[in-house]
């Protein structure tokens, strides 16, 4: 047994695989260490192009002020159109493409021009986030690193999302928040290689960004608590609002980046520098907080410092400010707008409330703090990632009932009133055909109930004889038949095997006497409708039967049910 276990070749497919299983959770290590550290200088070139371009000082000067996003907006357009092609957006519908339609591959100059014009653009004063670049960076040295070491197919066609784990991870300071967005949002299914893969690299990656960074989080979170479960329609409310203007937002996007797109292509040259010049004039005219990132304004909102009409303002100028700048074409993200607009919206319906509601005891920061997931679970689509990611940055699970009320009513609202969510909009108007997540989760599952028939014509015993089973095959007008064993099981054979049979000489014979190779596996009713294609081909009858009691037939499938369902489907989608 040894040495056939040796010479089968299907052993060795197996070792092989499960070698390539190991070496990739190893890989996965070092794509962590090297996406960390990629995050790292880009924060770092962030705050250094910042200083550069707007000023170390707490006072900036109108002048410079409009100038340097403008003269950004330039260079930036100018490198993107003529040496870095495809960095334009936020890389998370170009790592899915990587998966889904390049076989994993993404250029190394991706991630260097990344790098480059989102760090320029952010540091001017563009109204993008650093997260999204971090994730596409991530993903091309992944990619980069699996050609390295000749990874098969089926590995580099998930090496692209191991690394944008690892970058968002970094980027975020949020493990768990990272692996559930791009487990969610990129590929969309789960095992536990992919799993562990996606683990390894995105805790790695926070490891080495804590080392140089530290361990602080991106906010001081103040007290977080539930006075009273009456606050919880406070906080449903705030996720009424937060899903109207997550659809508001998604729907501006769409429609100005279409027209964008319609202008002269020479008007690409100074749409990100029309961008810079307004995201300028906004900061001049009195919210200098619009532009860049805004976290240390996120974390001022948490602590009371703005009133909530100033607050509702800043949220609605840093709409219109995301906007300008993602429409232009210029690269950066869409995650740290999304926070800062949530966490402005929340503080504002909080401080409004009190005024209102003064027996409502929760602070504007708490409020603040739900409205940065209320915006995300209703304009990025993520809501199971908006759970955690404000759970995570918290540091408080107290906070979990306001959280999981305003964000699912958010995703509600704007699922009912946008149907198809922002990355897939994108998508289509870039002429790409991605899987939608949201559309598949949202997908009815064909199930082996929806496709079987009864079988009280087609059941005999196994004590009947071969000629007998014939006659009634024939009498019934079927091409096969279940044979009940005597021990409880099933058995299934067709009429061309009974002819077969009787031409042989054994028409006299019991069938469980030539039934050894004639048990066809088992089905379930709940299994879906795709496992019984496995089968059918080779059966020419299947056997459904309880989970409970094997020996209990809920029905049978054939082949031709199975086509007939989905040739069923079919025609009502027409």
């Amino acid at each position: 047994m040894k040495g056939a276990d040796v010479d089968d070749p299907t052993a060795e497919s197996r070792r092989a695989a499960s070698r390539e299983e190991r070496f990739f959770l190893v890989l996965s290590v070092f794509i962590g260490i090297f996406s960390g550290l990629a995050v790292v200088c880009f924060r770092f070139s962030i705050d250094w192009c910042r200083i550069y371009l707007l000023g170390s000082g707490g006072v900036v000067s109108p002048l410079r002020l409009m100038l340097a996003p403008a003269l950004a907006g330039l260079g930036v357009a100018a490198l993107v159109i003529h040496v870095f092609p495809t960095v334009r957006g936020s890389g998370v519908n170009q790592t899915k493409a990587a998966l889904y339609i390049y076989n994993g591959y993404i250029p190394l100059r991706t991630a260097v021009g990344k790098f480059i014009t989102a760090a320029v653009a952010i540091g001017s004063g563009h109204s993008l986030g650093p997260e999204d670049p971090s994730l596409q960076i991530g993903a091309s040295l992944a990619s980069a690193l699996g050609r390295r070491v000749r990874l098969s197919r089926d590995r580099m066609r998930l090496i692209a999302p191991v690394g944008a784990a690892a970058g968002l991870a970094a980027a975020f300071n949020a493990p768990i928040s990272a692996v559930l967005f791009v487990i969610e949002e990129v590929i969309g299914r789960w095992s536990a290689g992919i799993l562990g893969s996606v683990v390894l690299s995105a805790v790695s990656s926070v490891v080495v960004m804590r080392w140089f960074l530290g361990s602080e989080p991106l906010f001081r979170i103040p007290a977080v608590h539930l006075q009273h479960p009456s606050e919880l329609i406070a906080y449903a409310v705030l996720g009424l609002i937060g899903g109207l203007l997550s659809v508001t937002f998604a729907g501006g996007i769409g429609r100005l980046r279409r027209v964008c797109a319609g202008l002269p292509p020479w008007t690409r040259y100074v749409q990100p520098a029309v961008a810079g010049l307004l995201i300028g004039l906004i900061a001049w005219l009195g919210a200098p907080q619009v532009m860049g990132a805004g976290y240390e304004y996120m974390d001022q909102a948490m602590h009371g410092q703005f009133t909530w009409q100033f607050l509702a303002i800043l949220a609605g100028l840093k709409m219109v400010a995301t906007l300008l700048s993602f429409v232009s074409g210029t690269p950066g993200g869409m995650f740290a707008p999304t926070l800062f607009i949530g966490a402005m919206l929340g503080a504002a319906v909080g401080g409004a409330e009190h005024v209102f509601l003064p027996r409502l005891l929760a602070s504007p920061g708490t409020y603040a703090l739900v409205g940065m997931g209320v915006l995300f679970a209703g304009f990025l689509r993520a809501p199971m990632t908006s759970v955690f990611m404000v759970l995570e940055v918290s540091g408080n699970y107290s906070i979990i009932l306001p959280v999981l009320v305003a964000n699912t009513m958010a995703y509600l609202v704007s699922r009912a009133l946008q149907p198809t969510p922002i990355f897939d909009v994108l998508t289509r108007q870039d002429g790409l055909e991605l899987p939608s997540m949201e559309e598949q989760r949202e997908e009815d599952i064909l199930r082996v109930e929806d496709a079987m028939r009864p079988a009280a014509e087609l059941v005999v015993g196994d004590e009947e004889t071969v000629d007998g089973v014939r006659e009634k095959m024939k009498a019934a007008s079927a091409d096969a038949m279940l044979v009940r064993l005597a021990s409880g099981g099933w058995a299934g054979i067709s009429l061309k095997e009974l002819d077969r049979l009787g031409e042989q000489g054994q028409g006299a014979s019991d069938l469980k006497s030539v039934l050894a190779e004639h048990q066809p596996p088992r089905l379930h009713p709940d299994h879906p409708l795709e496992v019984a294609l496995r089968y059918v081909g080779r059966w020419r009858l299947v056997p459904v039967v309880s989970r409970a009691d094997f020996s209990r037939l809920e029905g049978v499938i054939s082949q031709r049910d199975v086509l007939d369902t989905y040739r069923n489907l079919g025609e009502a989608a027409d």
